[in-house]
C-alpha cells in the first residue's frame, strides 16, 4: 500500500473492516427481500409468483443464464402469445439443446412441435412420434454400448413421454415467462446446485435421487420430472456442449413445480439467517468453529474440543 493511502489512514485493517461491513449490507438487504418477497406471494397469482421466483433466484444464486420455465402442450392452440415458432417465424429448425441455449441466454421464449426439432432424442423422448422398433431394440445406445443386450436395456430404461400425450413445449426464462411453467430447468455450476438441494432439504427432508447418464440430457431433465414429479440432476451431453455452448462447469438441475414452493421455502429461508448462496467463503483456518452438536460429538469420542 503506498504511502498516499497511508497518510489518508487506509490500512489493511480499515479495508478488511469495510469489506466485511459492506458484506453485512449485501446479506442485510438480501434477508428484507426475501421477507418482502414472501409477503407478496401470498397476493400474487400462481405466474406471477414463478415470476418472482425466476428473478429471486437470478440474484440469490448468481445465475450466469435465465432458469427455463417449461409447459408442455396438447396442441398448438395452446401456444402462449409472443412465443418464437422456429420453422414458422425463422425458417429454422433447433435441436433441443439449442433451443434451451437460446431462451436461457437471450431470453426468447421458444414454442416447440415436431417440425421445429433437429434432434431425433427429444422427438422420441418428448413422446412426439411413436418410438420406432429398432430403436427400442437399442439402436440408439448402439454407438455407445458395444452389448447389444446391455444397449437394449439402456434404451428400454430411457424415461419417455407418452407417444400423442403431447404436441409440443413452450420455454421462456423463468421470471418472465406469460405461463406457469410444468418444470424449470437450471443451469448451474457445483456450488449453486448444492445450494439449491439444500433449500429442498429443509423443510421436510427431501433429497433428490438421479440417474445419471451422459447421453440424451434434453430427455432426461424433462421427461423423468414430468413423468414422477421428482427434481432430477442431469450431466449435460456432448450435444449441449456442441450446439448448446454449455460450459464445461455447468450442470443441469429441473424442478418441477409441485417443488418449487418447497425449494424457495429454503432458498429464503438462508438469505434471511445470513446463510444465503452469496455468504459461502473459502476459509482454511484450522480449529474453526463449529456449531455445539460437532463439540458433542468431539467429547464423546475422546477429541480436543474447546468449551461452549
Amino acid at each position: 500500500m503506498d504511502s498516499g493511502q497511508e497518510a489518508k489512514g487506509w490500512t489493511r485493517r480499515h479495508f478488511v473492516a469495510t469489506a466485511a461491513a459492506g458484506t453485512a449490507v449485501l446479506a442485510s438487504s438480501a434477508a428484507g427481500m426475501a421477507e418482502a418477497r414472501n409477503a407478496a406471494a401470498k397476493e400474487a397469482t400462481p405466474m406471477e409468483q414463478m415470476n418472482t421466483y425466476g428473478n429471486d433466484l437470478l440474484n440469490m444464486l448468481v445465475l450466469r443464464t435465465y432458469p427455463i420455465a417449461i409447459r408442455m402442450l396438447k396442441d398448438e392452440g395452446e401456444t402462449p402469445a409472443g412465443a418464437v415458432r422456429p420453422k414458422r417465424d425463422l425458417g429454422e429448425h433447433y435441436s433441443a439443446c439449442q433451443a434451451f441455449g437460446i431462451v436461457r441466454r437471450r431470453g426468447t421464449a421458444l414454442a416447440m412441435f415436431l417440425e421445429d426439432h433437429w434432434c431425433f432424442e427429444p422427438i422420441i423422448g418428448y413422446g412426439l412420434v411413436e418410438p420406432p422398433a429398432d430403436f427400442m431394440e437399442g439402436s440408439g445406445s448402439a454407438f455407445f454400448v458395444q452389448d447389444k443386450a446391455a444397449a437394449k436395456k439402456r434404451t428400454q430404461e430411457i424415461a419417455l413421454l407418452p407417444h400423442g400425450k403431447y404436441a409440443g413445449m413452450v420455454m421462456a426464462p423463468l421470471h418472465k415467462a406469460n405461463f406457469v411453467p410444468d418444470i424449470t430447468v437450471f443451469y448451474c455450476n457445483a456450488s449453486q446446485l448444492r445450494h439449491m438441494l439444500f433449500a429442498l432439504l429443509l423443510k421436510n427432508g427431501y433429497r433428490v435421487t438421479s440417474t445419471i447418464d451422459p447421453l440424451w440430457s434434453c430427455v432426461h431433465s424433462v421427461a423423468p420430472p414430468l413423468l414422477t414429479g421428482e427434481c432430477q440432476v442431469t450431466v449435460p451431453d456432448p450435444g449441449e456442449f456442441e450446439r448448446g455452448g454449455v460450459g464445461d462447469d455447468e450442470m443441469m438441475f429441473t424442478v418441477p413445480a409441485s417443488r418449487m414452493e418447497e425449494m424457495m421455502y429454503g432458498i429464503y429461508h438462508y438469505e434471511k439467517a445470513g446463510m444465503g448462496y452469496r455468504s459461502f467463503g473459502r476459509e482454511m483456518k484450522g480449529d474453526f468453529a463449529q456449531p455445539p452438536f460437532y463439540l458433542d460429538y468431539f467429547k464423546k469420542w475422546g477429541l480436543d474440543a474447546p468449551k461452549k
